[in-house]
């Protein structure tokens, strides 16, 4: 119960969320029109061609959204941080989700049911508006890395994911080791790569001493070394 009310906090009073400027009914609205759900490591969060059922908003922890390719390998489209949304495009033109979202780490998630949100949105332009901004930037995001994944060699796909990593979660406290402890196969589906070139291309860049790698954990060492191999494509 702690655990759900520290996330409904996060959720609706935090600073940066589109909600916090929601008047005090309209939160007690939006909450008691809420579902609170725990995913496990690896748990899946929306599978593709289902129906949303209304907004995903994350909580706690980390989720990737991905699209199935041939051959059974995986894309990851992008990644969800706290204070995200997940698979709002289908919510929003309804239609079924286009790609699947699972949790990477434990998390921790609330869905706004689909009425209720739309009703709070029709008179509240400030929530629509911050909800638009978040659209809008994922795609400018989006856009920028399509491009790279079709235009850059292996080592600049693998360095700007790397930086992508950076920008999405930052660092431990120790300032140097990125804050997301993917699977090769993830840092491979996420650089539109096989999961031997991504274990290549890592072992390459760690012999470089631009990264140190230890089991997932990655430690960058050489910050603009990484962003100029990224640069380079």
């Amino acid at each position: 119960m702690k655990n759900e009310i520290k996330s409904i906090e996060v959720l609706f009073n935090s600073p940066d969320s589109v909600f916090s400027k929601l008047v005090k009914a309209d939160k007690e609205y939006l909450l008691a029109n809420t579902e609170y759900r725990v995913y496990k490591k690896n748990e899946i969060v929306f599978s593709e061609n289902t129906k949303p059922t209304g907004l995903l908003c994350l909580s706690e922890g980390k989720v990737k959204i991905y699209k199935e390719g041939a051959g059974g390998r995986d894309q990851i489209i992008r990644l969800s941080r706290p204070g995200g949304f997940i698979g709002y495009r289908a919510l929003f033109a309804e239609q079924n989700y286009s790609a699947s979202a699972a949790a990477i780490e434990n998390s921790v998630a609330f869905i706004i049911e689909k009425k209720a949100l739309f009703s709070i949105m029709k008179r509240d332009p400030n929530l629509t508006f911050g909800i638009l901004k978040s659209l809008a930037t994922e795609l400018g995001v989006s856009n920028m890395r399509t491009v790279s994944l079709t235009q850059k060699h292996i080592r600049g796909r693998l360095a700007e994911s790397l930086l992508f990593l950076i920008d999405t979660y930052g660092y431990y406290d120790d300032g140097t080791t990125i804050k997301a402890l993917l699977s090769r196969e993830d840092l491979a589906n996420l650089s539109n790569m096989t999961t031997s070139n991504a274990i290549r291309t890592l072992s390459s860049f760690a012999q470089e001493k631009v990264i140190a790698l230890d089991g997932r954990k990655i430690k960058v060492l050489d910050l603009q070394e990484l962003e100029k191999i990224s640069d380079m494509g």
